[in-house]
């Protein structure tokens, strides 16, 4: 990197930066399953206890916090995406994968994704190329041997995406990733101006759970969103997806989310978008194939 200040960058300086990672070409359908108005993506960053221990954090007071996401929280929405019939992801980091293996084959065998979500959930761009490197391949093989399964997708941890975190993501010859922000619906990464093939299914932090709901007692920051607040944001953003014809995409994470106030929120949101009679449950991997496979 140069060592000028950024407004003294030169054009040469400052283009490939921004030119290293792009959104291509739109693979929003034009129709979806079934005549289906909308596709809804569900997705659960099932973290655990590598949140506290990606830190070095010892403290059984934290990780019990974590612990509670595999001990009630995934029970709790498999119950709920059983009883509605919906498929949904879990992006899932190796170690998460290696204290729980036993709730990992049963996401598997009930039908949702499991895709990559790092080790430990390490910040990627913190690491030396190769090392990020090593650590995305041996987290998706520590899965396949976990699950029977070889994920087809990646969520870098806290969508933390480094410059080569792209073209790791091609080398493995994944069909999407799902940590970038550049629109609302599916699109085309391009690395370097260069079509990759790969669909990206954006995020957003609007819709994700950790803003509203997340407490870090070391800062004594604690948000003081209630849960019909973001159930009104949530229904907000899902109306216009199903008003545009787009995707609904919304992150969520066991620990948080999982708590009783909060499963009713999310089963209120359910509610209001099955009222609809016109939208698509599908996976991450499910979407991301459609919507290649109709692109014009």
């Amino acid at each position: 990197m140069s060592e000028q200040l950024p407004w003294q960058w030169p054009e040469s300086t400052w283009r490939p930066i921004v030119e290293k990672v792009r959104a291509g070409r739109s693979l929003k359908p034009a129709n979806w399953p079934g005549g289906a108005k909308c596709a809804v993506a569900l997705s659960f960053d099932s973290d655990h206890e590598t949140t506290t221990l990606r830190w070095g954090d010892n403290s059984p007071g934290t990780l019990s916090a974590n612990q509670y996401g595999a001990r009630v929280a995934i029970p709790r929405i498999l119950a709920l995406l059983a009883k509605h019939d919906i498929k949904a992801s879990f992006f899932v980091p190796a170690v998460t994968a290696m204290i729980h293996p036993d709730e990992q084959r049963r996401i598997i065998a009930e039908g949702h994704e499991i895709g990559i979500h790092s080790w430990i959930h390490e910040m990627n761009a913190s690491l030396p190329p190769e090392d990020e490197r090593d650590i995305q391949m041996r987290a998706a093989d520590k899965l396949e041997e976990i699950c029977g399964v070889r994920p087809v997708g990646i969520r870098t941890p806290s969508w933390d995406f480094s410059p080569v975190t792209l073209a790791i993501t091609r080398e493995m010859g994944l069909l999407y990733d799902s940590s970038l922000m550049a629109d609302d619906d599916p699109y085309e990464l391009l690395e370097e101006g260069t079509p990759t093939g790969i669909v990206e299914l954006p995020v957003e932090w609007i819709r994700d759970d950790m803003p509203y709901f997340g407490f870090d007692f070391r800062r004594q920051s604690r948000p003081h969103t209630p849960p019909s607040s973001v159930l009104g944001i949530f229904k907000a953003e899902f109306d216009g997806a199903h008003a545009d014809g787009g995707v609904f995409q919304l992150t969520m994470h066991p620990h948080i989310i999982g708590h009783r106030s909060r499963m009713a929120m999310l089963s209120q949101l359910i509610d209001h978008m099955n009222a609809t009679g016109d939208i698509w449950y599908a996976t991450h991997a499910e979407i991301a194939r459609w919507c290649l496979e109709t692109a014009k």
